[in-house]
């Protein structure tokens, strides 16, 4: 995942024939868009209904003492389709379902890039 230098938002405005503003609007609304480079470690947690059934807002609190800036990012999400297996997380991009905090814990433990 990369992300939309501000510096480029008019160069970007002006390809496409939109205003900066428009550009600017879209880059800083949407979640999978960053205006800086992204933590080398990301979390996703899903929120949705049948992980909140199984445990996961608690685990959306633990997760949440895992920020780290520069190191860890964790955002929530509001299903990953793995509704059987909930709660569900995505630890830089590989889905993990039956999540407990100290899987999880140990997950982003195992990225090399959180031990920086």
């Amino acid at each position: 995942m990369g992300y939309v230098d501000p510096a480029v938002v008019p160069t970007i405005a002006h390809e496409l024939n939109l205003s900066v503003a428009e550009v600017h609007g879209v880059v800083s609304f949407y979640r999978d868009f960053r205006s800086a480079p992204p933590a080398p470690t990301q979390v996703r947690i899903c929120r949705a209904e049948a992980c909140q059934a199984v445990g996961g807002e608690a685990l959306a609190h633990h997760a949440a003492t895992l920020r780290a800036p520069g190191a860890v990012d964790v955002d929530d999400v509001f299903c990953l389709g793995n509704c059987s297996l909930g709660p569900s997380v995505i630890v830089n991009g590989r889905l993990h379902g039956r999540m407990t905090a100290a899987r999880l814990d140990a997950l982003v433990a195992e990225q090399p890039e959180a031990q920086a």
